[in-house]
């Protein structure tokens, strides 16, 4: 009915230094579960409010998050002048329901793989629907949200902001919705180790598999020339080996992913590497002994401004 989403529009007050969402336009979140758990959201039917929740989020107004066993608790900045305390509980499963789950998971290599690599098994939610348990909230009622904010509303804009970025930040670390559920991401793991069946080692399974006793290489005697045994050697003449510019700026970077609940203005991957980029050319300069010159690849007062501004929206 229309009255469900009548609210009088207010403007919230700029935020200062708050999350802001990778997503700059069309969905958040890029792997199946962080869409899963944006799914949960829209099923809602909050109207409105959830486009106002999408605005909130891609502008900074969440201002801190914090993710424990259970429940979430988030501080967003609105119309008012303090910033509205935002909680979400989500129902913890029991110590015998995850010994349950633990036992069912160690038992899929694949599923220990992936997870240990940091990815959620594509069927893993089959392994909870086999124990009658989910892992993601299947309803409204599956979770408790509570907001400072006068909206009558609940879910309401600023719990629908959080909402959005934890999806974001479950593309990164998909653990956190194990975490939601009791179970964090050491825990889980360790346990999962434990129930991973041990294989032996290298040699005893080469023996294994030839029938025969592994040999071992006898050990090389220590030198009795005390010039050989205190002695460097020659050094070889491409000690280096090949030096060259890195193919991909920025390589390490980019494996660690997006960073946690991002704060900076722009992105940080891309603000970051035309400066190594840079670097790298630059580097390569010194090593040759050249002296540098005009080159355009060297690294401008810009470039420094820039690397300090995203230190300090970091901090």
């Amino acid at each position: 009915m229309w009255y469900r989403d009548f609210y009088p529009r207010s403007r919230p007050r700029k935020a200062k230094g708050g999350i802001k969402s990778q997503s700059k336009r069309g969905a958040f979140g890029q792997s199946w579960w962080a869409k899963r758990w944006i799914a949960v959201l829209e099923s809602f039917d909050i109207g409105a409010r959830l486009g106002r929740g999408r605005s909130y989020a891609r502008n900074g107004q969440v201002l801190a998050i914090d993710v424990n066993k259970g429940k979430v608790t988030a501080k967003v900045q609105g119309s008012s002048s303090q910033p509205y305390k935002v909680a979400i509980a989500v129902q913890e499963l029991s110590a015998k329901q995850w010994d349950q789950l633990v036992r069912a998971l160690s038992g899929q290599a694949l599923f220990v793989a992936k997870l240990l690599a940091g990815e959620m098994p594509q069927d893993i939610e089959q392994v909870f629907t086999d124990a009658k348990l989910s892992l993601f909230p299947e309803k409204s009622g599956d979770l408790t949200t509570e907001c400072s904010c006068p909206d009558w509303s609940n879910p309401c804009k600023h719990v629908a902001a959080v909402y959005y970025l934890l999806g974001e930040e479950f593309d990164r670390d998909p653990f956190l919705l194990f975490q939601l559920r009791g179970l964090g991401r050491e825990e889980l793991l360790k346990r999962l180790s434990r129930g991973a069946p041990a294989s032996a080692p290298p040699s005893e399974s080469a023996a294994a598999d030839t029938g025969e006793e592994a040999s071992i290489a006898p050990a090389e005697p220590i030198p009795t020339d005390p010039a050989i045994f205190w002695g460097v050697g020659g050094m070889p003449q491409d000690r280096f080996g090949e030096v060259r510019q890195p193919p991909v700026p920025a390589a390490w970077l980019q494996r660690l992913g997006a960073f946690p609940f991002w704060r900076g203005e722009a992105d940080l991957l891309d603000s970051l590497e035309p400066i190594y980029a840079a670097a790298s050319a630059r580097g390569l300069e010194v090593f040759l002994g050249e002296q540098g010159g005009a080159n355009p690849s060297t690294v401008t007062k810009t470039d420094r401004n820039r690397a300090s501004a995203l230190a300090t929206s970091r901090s």
